[in-house]
């Protein structure tokens, strides 16, 4: 979440999984390609712009080297519910996120 590595194509891309997948807030799903091709032009990924502020993270270790995390995220007034898969590869690539799913929370949702 930090807006240098999302401004950053080679170090979101050493986050993302080569079979990356993510369904969006907007319900738009996204290839790891076509993330690291836009990620830098979304909101968060300005040093001087919004920044995201996660909250209530939880990971659950699903078999070895996979965990399903979830978390929230405030952007400005807009909240947001996350849930992703991360996948731990050989040793020099390390946790990376296989799939992603992000749910806007409407105002007045708890």
């Amino acid at each position: 979440m930090d807006p240098r590595v999302r401004a950053s194509r080679e170090d979101a891309g050493q986050l993302l999984d080569p079979e990356f997948v993510e369904v969006g807030g907007s319900g738009r799903r996204w290839t790891c390609e076509e993330m690291l091709a836009e990620l830098a032009d979304h909101a968060g990924s300005s040093a001087d712009g919004p920044r995201y502020e996660p909250s209530e993270i939880s990971g659950v270790l699903l078999a070895p080297g996979l965990v399903h995390l979830t978390f929230e995220t405030m952007l400005g007034e807009r909240r947001t519910r996350h849930s992703s898969i991360w996948r731990k590869g050989d040793q020099a690539a390390g946790w990376r996120m296989y799939y992603h799913q992000a749910t806007r929370v409407p105002p007045g949702v708890d």
